[in-house]
């Protein structure tokens, strides 16, 4: 079964930092990009960054770039989602998803997101 556990998420202030994982289970991890998506209340999901499968490969999309870095651990088949000068319009559920692969964009495609995670931003 395959399983994708997102966690880490909580309250912070804006400026502050968090760091997300995305645990992979029923997969063989290091086949599969993953991506990390987050949904604001009552907007479209919003696809932020991805890695590739060898994780030597990522991308953000511009509304995090420079504040947030993704990183993979292979021994514990978990991705990172590393997210500093958090702003008030990053309050979302961020979810992970298995996507084909990471190319300079989240076209993946993906076809599996786990549970999310909440990250609230206070002003």
């Amino acid at each position: 079964e395959v399983q994708l556990q997102a966690s880490g998420g909580g309250l912070v202030q804006a400026g502050g930092s968090l760091r997300l994982s995305c645990v992979a289970s029923g997969i063989t991890f290091d086949d599969w990009g993953i991506g990390w998506f987050r949904q604001a209340p009552g907007k479209e999901r919003e696809g932020i960054s991805c890695i590739s499968s060898k994780g030597d490969s990522t991308y953000y999309s511009d509304s995090v770039k420079g504040r947030f870095t993704i990183s993979k651990d292979f021994a514990k088949n978990t991705v990172y989602l590393q997210m500093n000068s958090l702003k008030p319009e990053d309050t979302a559920v961020y979810s992970c998803g298995r996507g084909w692969e990471c190319r300079g964009n989240m076209d993946g495609p993906y076809d599996f997101w786990g549970q999310g995670t909440l990250v609230t931003v206070s002003s």
